[in-house]
């Protein structure tokens, strides 16, 4: 914990959690928030940072963030990816089951925890397993494993086939007021690599329809509705599958939502040279799928932005473009692709940060995303106004595989903050 006093000066406050949108300052100690507006009674700062015409709002949350650690080291580690994170302005991440060895036992979630205190420099949460080794057969001990630190549990991109495993699964985290996080596809109809439509078919690329995702989650959202389990679907990807869980939250379903920032800015006319940094899972989709994401997020129907961080080798995406890994390198990109969606005029900076901050928080059930008094001075302060060219070779992240090299983004992060620590400082 930081014993450093720090006073953040002249900025302007976006803090969606306690509805502030001000400029104002804001004062630091032990760690902690202590103070917004005047400085308190003897206190005393030893460092004060202006950031005067900086947007200063609570650390970034990326609900799906993946760290191959411990068992893929040479694509990136908690020590590179974590600075990454911060380079984005991101605070918090919450790490999916599918390391290696998986995170189905208390052993692996205390060592992602230790490695995170000794060589991170962002807070990292976990999600447990949702069956033995994500093999879709036997349940997880997910009770002990919340005990132990996770907040929550995934079967990740490996399906649950049963319906009767994914019904038990469901009962037993409803049961424990676990949150169940799901990545929605029907593996019989998932054996592609693009988005099934005129693009792939010109490519003479196998494709991947819609309904590969609506099946799924119209099958989830019939058990959930059964066992009243809550639960989270992740990486939404088609107008479908927004109405799907549009209805599910009217009806009174304890459903969420989330997007990718890519899925928001490219469509499958971005495959159209087989560029393989375009290859993701679920795959980019139509316009109308885009256009409907982006209001899905508006209406508060998609509640976060996250960015589905795969950092690959090299090697990963120089195949033929149906046999490379599917996957971006996406920390570093988070927020200026969220503020795009500020300047193409679809959503105002408290909606978009609100998106960022205290809903993904909401969902992992943290205390984190706001800028309360006794809160961890968890920041990020950025220059709204501050163009930049995207340069893969710069990022922090061991992973360079991304689509938005050489785009031309809005949004600089210039100052994180961690727990008091200044843990990036732009150049």
């Amino acid at each position: 914990m930081s014993n450093l006093n720090i006073s953040i000066v002249n900025g302007h406050i976006i803090d969606p959690a306690n509805q502030i949108d001000q400029i104002t300052d804001i004062h630091i100690q032990a760690g902690k928030i202590i103070a917004l507006g005047d400085k308190p009674e003897g206190f005393q700062a030893q460092k004060v940072i202006d950031a005067n015409n900086y947007i200063v709002c609570p650390g970034l949350v990326d609900l799906r963030v993946h760290l191959r650690e411990s068992g893929h080291e040479n694509e990136d580690t908690i020590a590179s990816e974590t600075k990454a994170a911060v380079a984005g302005g991101i605070t918090s991440i919450c790490c999916p089951p599918d390391t290696i060895p998986v995170i189905d036992n208390a052993a692996m979630v205390k060592l992602i925890r230790l490695k995170a205190q000794t060589e991170g420099v962002a807070k990292v949460f976990t999600l447990s397993a949702l069956t033995q080794q994500l093999k879709g057969e036997k349940l997880s001990e997910m009770r002990a494993l919340k005990n132990a630190g996770c907040v929550g549990t995934s079967n990740a991109l490996f399906p649950v086939k049963s319906t009767l495993v994914m019904r038990r699964a469901l009962e037993y985290a409803s049961s424990h007021d676990i949150t169940v996080f799901i990545q929605a596809f029907d593996p019989w109809l998932s054996d592609g690599c693009v988005h099934e439509g005129q693009i792939s078919t010109r490519l003479g690329l196998a494709g991947i329809p819609v309904s590969a995702e609506t099946i799924a989650i119209s099958r989830d959202l019939q058990l959930i509705e059964l066992t009243g389990a809550r639960a989270h679907f992740c990486q939404l990807s088609s107008s479908k599958a927004v109405q799907l869980i549009q209805q599910a939250q009217a009806s009174g379903l304890p459903v969420t939502a989330d997007v990718t920032a890519h899925h928001l800015h490219l469509t499958e006319m971005d495959i159209a040279y087989f560029d393989s940094n375009c290859h993701v899972i679920p795959p980019l989709r139509t316009q109308r799928d885009q256009a409907d994401l982006q209001d899905a997020l508006k209406s508060g129907v998609i509640n976060s932005i996250v960015s589905d961080h795969q950092p690959l080798d090299s090697d990963a995406k120089l195949a033929p473009f149906a046999e490379t890994e599917p996957g971006i390198s996406g920390l570093e990109t988070l927020l200026p692709l969220a503020l795009k969606m500020l300047d193409d005029k679809k959503m105002n900076l408290s909606e978009i940060i609100s998106r960022l901050t205290i809903e993904p928080a909401k969902i992992l059930n943290i205390n984190e995303g706001t800028l309360g008094l006794g809160c961890d001075a968890d920041i990020c302060i950025f220059d709204p106004d501050c163009y930049w060219q995207v340069d893969k070779n710069k990022f922090f992240s061991q992973g360079k595989n991304t689509p938005f090299h050489g785009w031309e983004l809005k949004g600089k992060v210039i100052y994180t903050i961690k727990s008091g620590d200044v843990v990036f400082l732009s150049n």
